[in-house]
């Protein structure tokens, strides 16, 4: 129940895309507004849409519809979001990400306001070989650090994508953590530390 929640809510604030508001229905705009209920921090401004979520609402055969020229822009226009540490440090502690990126908790109708929110990473990606369930949304995690090595190039490209991924693929599902202030900054810290740092149980 808790990951059917969650779910739904980071749906929701990543952009629509498991229930899209088609902008040509009329009728399913107007399902979803009379549907929903602001209960708590979970409020209905979340069906209201920026310009990235209208465009990757556009759906045909249930897949978006953006031609190459519009996606460029949308990517350039959401890496300009991405705001980097201002002092350059983007490491926390790993076991401290391994909490965030396998809690589930966050952003529902029964938080309150200071709630801590998880990541739910485990929804999506597999992170730790141990791991016996987890999601396939997403690209494995397992080696992120250890494959890739941690150079400069690759630690900004890791926070960005954390950040805001829809930077480099506009109608990706994976929500905007940064951007939507989902995650806190040392929060954000803590998972680039699970994925980069040698002694992460994702890079074993």
């Amino acid at each position: 129940m808790k990951t059917l929640i969650l779910t739904s809510s980071m749906a929701l604030v990543s952009g629509l895309m498991v229930y899209p508001v088609q902008a040509q229905d009329a009728g399913v705009k107007n399902l979803m507004t009379s549907s929903f209920q602001s209960i708590g921090i979970a409020s209905v401004d979340r069906l209201d849409q920026d310009e990235t979520q209208k465009a990757c609402s556009q759906l045909k055969n249930g897949k978006p519809q953006i031609d190459s020229k519009l996606q460029s822009q949308i990517e350039k226009n959401n890496l300009k979001t991405v705001v980097y540490p201002a002092d350059a440090n983007y490491l926390g502690q790993w076991r401290e990400g391994e909490k965030v990126a396998q809690s589930g908790k966050g952003s529902t109708w029964t938080d309150k306001s200071d709630d801590v929110n998880g990541g739910s990473c485990y929804n999506c990606h597999q992170m730790d070989k141990k791991e016996i369930s987890y999601g396939n949304i997403g690209p494995s995690l397992y080696n992120y650090g250890k494959l890739r090595g941690t150079d400069e190039a690759v630690v900004k490209y890791t926070w960005a994508k954390l950040y805001n991924a829809k930077a480099f693929n506009a109608c990706s599902a994976m929500p905007r953590f940064g951007h939507f202030k989902l995650l806190t900054e040392n929060q954000l810290r803590d998972l680039m530390a699970l994925l980069l740092d040698p002694q992460s149980p994702v890079n074993q």
